[in-house]
């Protein structure tokens, strides 16, 4: 992922407070239509999967020479105390990466019971390694030397795009921009210092060309060999174009030590051809060119955490269910109640939840991957119609235990009770019209209600608290 919290400022898209707050709206009709419907969508999962998996350790990030946590402090103990002794056995890896047990079909099973709608798969990480037939490049999972490539199923990003498609879902592409591994990134005249291209692009312009036409190389073939594509994710948000004013800031904060940096400079790959020629294959194709601000980041992705408050763009918080996004074995999965939790506080502030699954060297997911998505899945069966489709109310909640959505219909309102109080719900930003009637979904059951004084006052069933696990859905609607 993109590891925001060593990236300079102006590379945050104005962060204040952890929530992206620059949006520039696409004037593309039909990419603004494109918007609107995959908002309705709400739920959807991330994957990232590729060799790395086989040592349980931080996707990609490990080869990068930073010292922060998940770079140098992220390496796979015992493999070599010399960098590029290391980096060397990193780039072995896929010749011993077999996931034999892969089957994507129940990957779409799985997820469709648990109610996603669209899914975004990682076909290049910033190690450059292709989860995608490429024919720019042998670093890929159907190169002969990765004993994967004699299996039929070896374009694994082929596999997965037909499997969901095949169960109704939205297909997204990540895309790393950076490639660690290209000799016109990282080139290997000169050792890498960070995550940066590691020679002055003014002094080679020929070899970032060649960087550049690369780079929309791979990004045509996945737009043009891989059937409907309707996102393409683009992260690495330091390779852009940057104006003489921020290169400077670059050189002054690298001066300083505020980052380490040897060549701060303009990344520039040429984002409004790249995005118009995936588009001519892809018509109305949503680009996300993460934390660039500008009219290529259709959506803002807020990385593990849920902004504070609704916000009015459109925007995905893009979420862990382990702790790792990549396979760790043993990993600490978060709780049912918390995913269904962060579910309803994105959709209520407006947002999409896009939760991530690591695929283990083996081709499966944990089998606690498996029972997360199947407790979600009937939690989402019964209160779906409060997610879907739905929009913001007035106010997004109150506290920290209830949020609002307005239903897909504009009347009816849900009221969710992330811990649900004993006896009476007091509301202060939501009051029913008069005459509505009050049910908590799933029973049926109807509530006795009253507003006095500003204040609505929701008599809740004894027991409600054991009769509904999770999260529970009082709906506002006529008789």
């Amino acid at each position: 992922m993109l590891r925001t919290l060593l990236l300079l400022p102006l590379l945050l898209a104005l962060e204040a407070n952890g929530q992206e707050k620059a949006y520039f709206p696409d004037p593309d009709p039909l990419v603004q239509e494109r918007l609107a419907d995959w908002r309705d969508l709400k739920f959807g999962l991330l994957m990232h999967w590729g060799p790395y998996s086989q040592w349980g350790i931080v996707e990609s990030w490990s080869i990068c020479p930073e010292d922060v946590p998940w770079a140098a402090g992220g390496r796979k103990p015992g493999v070599a105390d010399d960098y590029e002794d290391y980096r060397r056995a990193y780039e072995a890896l896929p010749r011993s990466f077999d996931p034999a047990a892969f089957d994507p079909s129940r990957w779409a099973a799985a997820a469709e019971a648990a109610g996603m709608r669209y899914v975004v798969f990682t076909t290049k990480h910033h190690d450059g390694f292709c989860m995608f037939d490429s024919k720019l490049t042998d670093y890929k999972i159907t190169d002969p030397s990765c004993p994967f490539s004699a299996r039929p199923r070896a374009n694994v990003t082929r596999e997965i795009f037909d499997a969901f498609r095949a169960k109704g879902f939205w297909t997204g592409a990540y895309f790393s921009k950076p490639d660690w591994h290209s000799d016109d990134y990282w080139w290997r005249r000169f050792p890498p210092a960070d995550r940066n291209c590691n020679y002055q692009i003014s002094k080679y312009p020929e070899r970032w060309q060649r960087f550049t036409h690369f780079t929309h190389g791979q990004v045509e073939e996945l737009m043009r060999d891989y059937g409907k594509v309707d996102i393409l994710w683009l992260d690495g948000g330091w390779v852009r174009r940057t104006s003489p004013e921020e290169v400077e800031t670059y050189r002054s904060q690298a001066y300083e030590g505020v980052i380490n940096l040897r060549f701060p400079q303009d990344q520039d790959i040429d984002i409004a051809t790249l995005a118009r020629k995936a588009r001519a294959l892809q018509p109305g194709l949503i680009v996300v060119d993460r934390a660039c601000p500008g009219p290529y980041q259709n959506y803002l992705t807020p990385e593990q955490h849920i902004p504070d408050e609704g916000l009015p763009y459109p925007w995905e918080t893009c979420m862990t269910m382990g702790d790792s996004w990549s396979f760790v074995p043993g990993d600490n999965y978060k709780s049912t109640a918390t995913l269904l939790r962060n579910l309803v506080d994105v959709v209520s502030k407006g947002g999409n939840f896009l939760l991530n699954v690591g695929p283990g060297p083996d081709g499966d997911w944990d089998p606690v991957a498996y029972s997360r998505l199947e407790e979600i899945g009937a939690w989402m069966k019964v209160h779906g119609e409060a997610i879907y489709g739905s929009t913001m109310h007035d106010a997004f909640g109150e506290g920290e235990h209830v949020r609002y959505t307005v239903g897909r219909d504009g009347r009816t309102r849900y009221i969710f009770l992330l811990d649900i109080p004993e006896g009476e719900l007091e509301l202060t930003k939501l009051h029913p019209a008069a005459g509505s009637v009050l049910r908590i979904l799933g029973s049926g059951r109807r509530l006795s209600w009253n507003t006095r004084d500003g204040v609505t006052r929701i008599s809740l069933p004894r027991k409600a608290k054991e009769e509904h696990r999770f999260v529970t859905v009082v709906e506002v609607g006529g008789s």
